[in-house]
């Protein structure tokens, strides 16, 4: 096996750039994407996280041949994106979710079967196949509803049901849970690890720190197109975040509390939040620098319940690297 046939996908200093105009003609460029470069195998959920206008979407987009990428190359199932798109279009699914990719004046079960016979799926396989994933994703009772009935829910739910259509090889899933309530949230994330136990591939863009955390092996952080961490979410949390949080529980805030424990030696921020009748402070500190004591002699002026010392959640290694 050679390299590319190992890898889902690669990208090598991939870069995307919008040009607009504005009203006086003049052109402006924005750049989605800035020399990303990442690689990861078959067979694995792999998550890509980062915040509104990161690129997350437009990596999507371009490996799943919407876009062509404005600098670098990219591979998926081995081939090129922009040489060979309808050989990765034949491997690849995608939920891309919105209010578009459907026709409002066909029901779910209709806007199914047209787009199985847009790929060429002979009628009666296609049938069968539609009800599967109608039956997947919870829509077999309201199959015949028309689509500008459905809530943003049902429409996502039948976005997902579109993506696994053809029984891919690669899933793209951008942002899948979005408009779903929680229990269709809970479901879809209950088909990631099912779907990788079959041997399938998952890209999985999300905003949600515990999604990635329990359903990725790997996850990439990306920011202003570049990318800043990689790895896995214990990794990312260990190594990438450099931050141990310290949980102190007091009885009450007194006026400076916050600001004494914020002026110690390698605190970076300090969160009140509240715990039943008590409140809670959480001390992000520097990895190495140990003031928990100087902590613990600062709160317990406010009448200390409770400290401890943990690594940081996903979330909060999150935002100490994008900060």
């Amino acid at each position: 096996m050679n390299d590319s046939q190992q890898w889902a996908v690669e990208c090598e200093d991939l870069g995307r750039i919008y040009t607009s105009r504005n009203a006086f003609g003049k052109k402006r460029d924005t750049v989605a994407l800035d020399g990303l470069s990442l690689t990861f195998p078959k067979g694995v959920v792999f998550g890509v996280l980062g915040p509104n206008g990161a690129g997350k979407t437009t990596l999507v987009r371009i490996l799943s041949t919407l876009l062509t990428p404005t600098s670098g190359f990219a591979r998926v199932a081995g081939f090129d994106i922009v040489r060979q798109s309808g050989e990765v279009r034949k491997h690849i699914g995608q939920v891309l979710g919105g209010d578009r990719g459907y026709y409002g004046r066909l029901s779910g079960r209709e806007n199914l079967l047209y787009f199985a016979a847009l790929n060429h799926m002979n009628p009666r396989q296609a049938s069968r196949r539609v009800d599967e994933m109608l039956a997947k994703v919870g829509l077999t009772e309201s199959q015949d509803i028309l689509m500008e009935r459905y809530s943003r829910g049902m429409k996502q739910r039948i976005h997902i049901a579109r993506g696994l259509l053809m029984d891919p090889d690669i899933l793209f899933l951008d942002e899948p849970t979005i408009g779903l309530d929680p229990f269709g949230a809970q479901e879809l994330r209950q088909f990631i690890p099912e779907m990788a136990s079959q041997g399938k591939t998952i890209l999985l863009t999300t905003h949600y720190m515990f999604e990635a955390d329990a359903l990725c092996q790997t996850v990439a952080m990306i920011n202003k197109g570049k990318l800043v961490a990689m790895g896995s979410p214990a990794d990312i949390k260990r190594h990438f975040s450099n931050i141990i949080v310290i949980e102190v529980t007091v009885k009450e805030v007194l006026k400076g509390l916050v600001e004494d424990i914020s002026k110690l030696e390698g605190v970076r921020r300090v969160d009140i939040g509240v715990d039943g009748v008590l409140h809670k402070l959480t001390v992000h500190t520097t990895v190495g620098i140990d003031i928990q004591e100087q902590i613990a002699e600062i709160a317990g002026r406010a009448g200390i319940e409770n400290i401890i010392s943990r690594e940081p959640t996903l979330e909060e290694a999150y935002l100490n690297i994008l900060k």
